[in-house]
């Protein structure tokens, strides 16, 4: 409930930790594949530049009404991190929002962990009364796009940055 925070969740196979500095050693192997920055700009950072970004992640958002929520991805077979999930809650004139993201590192694509990871957080986010859940994807991420609808999203015909808006409302 509001306040948000990141509490530990698991689904079948994954244990979803909360996001902490210490995690960036690993994480930055697991996002070292350049390939996973062609929709998302950008390159791989170096351990010491991720350590730093989960700093102030982990700080929280300088406005108190919105929550940042960050997870790491645990296979729990394999005992490894593997990607990150992420929402952003803010208040609406409708109740909550939050806009999720996920990133899996290239060695554990297409084994549905994202998809486990993402249909996990959208459940986590409707028990904890959230109204509207969105997502912004390039329209040629037919990957991305196949997590969002597995998780109950749907593209609309809005558009920012280059990236449609997919979403999912709940009726509370």
């Amino acid at each position: 409930m509001y306040p948000f925070t990141a509490r530990p969740f698991a689904t079948p196979r994954l244990d979803l930790l909360p996001l902490h500095p210490r995690h960036a050693d690993e994480m930055a192997a697991v996002l070292s594949d350049p390939a996973l920055h062609t929709f998302i700009g950008g390159s791989p950072d170096s351990p010491q530049e991720l350590r730093a970004r989960y700093a102030r992640m982990t700080a929280g958002s300088p406005d108190p009404a919105v929550s940042w929520l960050n997870w790491v991805i645990r296979l729990r077979d394999e005992s490894c991190l593997t990607g990150t999930v992420q929402a952003t809650v803010t208040p609406s004139g409708h109740g909550h929002t939050a806009e999720i993201a996920w990133v899996v590192g290239a060695a554990w694509q297409g084994r549905g962990i994202a998809t486990e990871a993402a249909r996990g957080l959208v459940a986590r986010l409707e028990e904890q009364r959230v109204r509207h859940v969105t997502a912004h994807i390039h329209p040629d991420h037919g990957a991305s796009a196949a997590v969002a609808r597995a998780a109950g999203l749907a593209p609309t015909d809005q558009e920012q940055d280059g990236e449609i808006r997919w979403q999912r409302v709940f009726r509370q």
